[in-house]
């Protein structure tokens, strides 16, 4: 993977991001660092390519975009029985996508959101999403939101660390995913809170015009 990145670049960042949201498990850990190394302009591997930091960002965004979109016409149409008999040559658990579904079970629509801060659960969140038939471009829109945060980190610690890209691997521990746990509940809260303000203001606002139309 690291050596598809080196020599491909941004085609590779493209599509190992694509591969990551359409349930396939490619580690966007790896993917997003090595490629923001090679922005910084590092040797790595004997690779002197040279990429732009914010294309990667990009490119990496749009690629769980696109992924997200496949995993989310595969469960629109139920495409979750293929999914199954095919996990074990893709390397998808059942336990994984289970998770998935019980995490946008619980959390609905902005889960889709949050859920791009949390490992296993960003990978295989689309399936349930498109199972509900959550608005496809809505369903973009929280997708490409929780995205660019995700992929912008990591390519800009990868571009900080330089050659060192590989210690953000070895940082990705159960305390690390904790803390990613916890701030997408926060982000999820403070979302679920704006909704809801605005839902109760719009209301407020219709009452009261009908009131006043009601006075005239």
């Amino acid at each position: 993977m690291e050596n598809f990145v080196l020599t491909s670049g941004y085609l590779a960042v493209f599509l190992l991001m694509v591969a990551e949201s359409a349930c396939i498990p490619v580690p966007s850990e790896v993917v997003m660092p090595v490629a923001g190394a090679l922005a910084a302009g590092v040797t790595l591997s004997g690779s002197h390519l040279k990429l732009n930091l914010a294309l990667v960002i990009v490119l990496g965004t749009l690629g769980n975009l696109v992924g997200s979109y496949i995993a989310w016409a595969v469960g629109r149409t139920g495409g979750r029985v293929l999914v199954n008999r095919l996990g074990k040559f893709l390397l998808i658990r059942e336990e994984d996508l289970a998770r998935a579904e019980r995490w946008f079970d619980r959390h609905g629509e902005p889960a889709v959101f949050a859920s791009r801060l949390l490992p296993v659960v960003r990978t295989f969140i689309s399936l349930p999403a498109g199972a509900a038939e959550m608005p496809p471009v809505r369903f973009g829109a929280y997708t490409t939101l929780g995205s660019l945060p995700w992929t912008a980190a990591l390519a800009l610690v990868g571009y900080e660390l330089g050659s060192k890209w590989h210690t953000i691997v070895k940082g990705f521990d159960v305390a690390t995913y904790a803390i990613a746990a916890v701030i997408a509940v926060v982000i999820v809260g403070f979302f679920i809170v704006r909704l809801r303000q605005r839902g109760s203001g719009a209301g407020a606002q219709g009452h009261a015009e009908r009131m006043t139309a009601g006075d005239r």
